[in-house]
């Protein structure tokens, strides 16, 4: 082995220990190899710009940008309505149905976000029995097309910089049929399993309110008991941050003073009671914004909020809102609102100014729930343009010789003459952080080609492996990158694993389909946590799930995603 060879491999090492160390900085982390690289020599600008510029990245870039627009029509909500029957079986049927259909078309966390009120705010059937599901549907139904999950396409982008023809629209349908069937079957049965609390939704709306008290106010130097404040009608005062000190729990004979920041944990709905007492302000009563209508929202992965507190984010000055309330669930949440370091799945309650619906950085870092809507959202023929042409989109690149890179092109294009899209919108949705992950990953298999590391592993293949069933690799490749998946980001084990596969199934002189479907479908896996996965956090957030229901449902569907995905994978691809 030389040593350029050696420093790459040491190199990898090293990524995939800070992916699981840095798992919210994937970018950065890629990134930084990225540059590594370059000034080591493994590759050069050329390999850079080549693959900055690869036809399946690009690909996906404008497939992301045209959901964009899908995401910003009500078809799916209006769909969502029609779900929910008095059977609970036939609920949880709809569910995982329409859940694992829509998103074999758009992007999962999209549709999960889209259908999450509907679900939770139905009187007919317990959400705690449907949420899960949903999740779970929109993760497997991802994989019945090309465009179904961000990961397919990933794989999809380097297979096409090997020089391969890529993957065809439904060349994943055979193999996503069979698995969505069989998980959805065993989701299903699982569901009965998930508890009914119904007569507890109100414990979804549990919040961390701050309320500061006045030194105007009459309730200075009262107990807690005497100021009325133990017995509130569904909020809960757990804590009390006085300057530095944190005073919790707390007790019915401390005596309040003024500048406390008063932590309430409760129904949200019920926070405008806190009103009633004198000199008791609010958190956005500081921003000069009523509580009266509220707006209820989830915050992306990609906001700009992300690790970011709301006394630092300038949130005000970006939203015309200010947060009355933050829940999440995971981990306590506690002290000031405004020191509190905001995560990807967040729920945050707004009070919200005259322009909060017309700010157009709303969806790039917030799927909102309830209140207020957008003005950006489509209607009338532009939401008809929006769905017609995705159609259109994709019956062109199915049925006729036009590339889908050519036909997203032109839909494009459409959306953005008609202004379904605007290019001020276009330059916020860029997705940056997918665009460099996919770059670097591109420049890791070129510097894998260049320094020599890709003959390596195929020599070992061919040496080590020969005569062994090329299953048993496949095996061992599928269950190497469904475990990166769970520790660290899908897109990330499946850009790690993809070159390695590639190799082996080259020393081993079989066909690298097999290898390559195996890596696409163990990436697109995640049920065994509520972490693993952005829409299993969301439903996680927006429930009163424990970690023991996701490790209940979630187990028996990874074991037969697992399974049917390696007995389909060498019959649909053999070696």
């Amino acid at each position: 082995m030389n040593q350029e060879a050696a420093g790459l491999i040491g190199l990898l090492i090293l990524l995939l220990i800070m992916l699981v160390r840095f798992q919210q900085h994937a970018t950065s982390v890629f990134g930084s190899a990225l540059l590594i690289m370059l000034s080591a020599g493994f590759i050069d600008s050329a390999d850079v710009l080549r693959n900055a510029a690869n036809q399946g990245l690009a690909t996906l870039v404008m497939l992301v940008l045209i959901s964009y627009a899908l995401e910003k029509t009500s078809l799916l909500r209006r769909l969502s309505r029609f779900l929910f029957t008095a059977s609970v079986n036939g609920s949880v049927l709809r569910t995982i149905s329409f859940s694992a259909l829509a998103s074999s078309v758009l992007n999962n966390t999209a549709v999960v976000a889209a259908m999450l009120n509907a679900v939770r705010a139905n009187k007919k059937v317990a959400p705690s029995k449907l949420l899960i599901p949903l999740s779970y549907a929109a993760i497997f139904g991802g994989t019945l097309t090309l465009i179904g999950t961000s990961t397919n396409l990933v794989v999809h982008s380097m297979l096409t910089e090997q020089g391969k023809p890529g993957f065809g629209f439904f060349d994943f349908t055979f193999i996503g049929l069979g698995v969505t069937l069989s998980c959805g079957a065993v989701l299903f049965f699982m569901s009965r399993f998930l508890p009914e609390e119904a007569a507890e939704y109100e414990k979804v709306t549990e919040y961390l309110v701050e309320a500061e008290l006045l030194a105007s106010s009459p309730l200075v130097g009262k107990t807690v008991e005497d100021a009325g404040l133990r017995h509130l009608d569904a909020l809960f005062l757990a804590e009390i941050v006085r300057g530095k000190q944190l005073v919790r729990p707390v007790a019915r004979y401390d005596v309040l003073e003024a500048g406390d920041k008063l932590i309430f944990t409760g129904n949200v709905h019920k926070v405008n009671v806190l009103k009633q007492f004198e000199g008791v302000s609010l958190f956005a009563d500081d921003n000069g914004l009523a509580t009266q209508t509220l707006t209820e929202v989830i915050i992306k992965e990609e906001s700009v909020l992300k690790g970011k507190t709301l006394k630092n984010s300038g949130f005000r000055a970006r939203f015309d809102a200010a947060v009355v309330a933050v829940r999440r669930e995971g981990e306590r949440v506690s002290g000031k609102l405004g020191d509190i370091e905001l995560k990807a799945g967040d729920f945050l309650l707004l009070a919200t100014g005259p322009d909060f619906a017309s700010r157009h950085n709303l969806s790039k870092n917030f799927y909102l729930l309830s209140g207020i809507r957008p003005e950006n959202m489509l209607s009338g023929y532009r939401e008809k343009i929006t769905w017609w042409g995705f159609a259109m989109m994709i019956a062109l690149s199915v049925i006729t010789p036009v590339e889908l890179l050519e036909a997203a092109l032109f839909l494009l294009a459409l959306l953005l003459f008609s202004g379904c899209l605007t290019v001020n919108e276009i330059k916020r949705r860029f997705p940056v952080e997918i665009w460099l992950v996919v770059t670097s990953a591109l420049c890791i298999a070129a510097a894998m080609n260049n320094t020599g590391l890709s003959m390596i592993i195929s020599g070992f293949a061919g040496e080590a492996l020969n005569g062994q069933p090329p299953l048993l690799t496949l095996i061992g490749v599928f269950l190497l990158t469904y475990l990166l998946t769970e520790i660290i980001t899908n897109n990330a084990a499946a850009a790690l694993m993809f070159p390695i596969a590639y190799s082996l199934a080259l020393g081993m002189e079989v066909d690298v389909m097999p290898m390559v479907m195996g890596v696409a479908f163990a990436a697109s896996a995640s049920f065994i946590t509520p972490y693993g996965y952005q829409t299993n956090l969301m439903v996680f957030n927006a429930s009163n799930y424990r970690l023991k229901h996701f490790l209940l449902v979630g187990t028996p569907v990874a074991v037969t995603y697992i399974v049917v995905s390696l007995f389909l994978i060498p019959r649909v691809y053999p070696f």
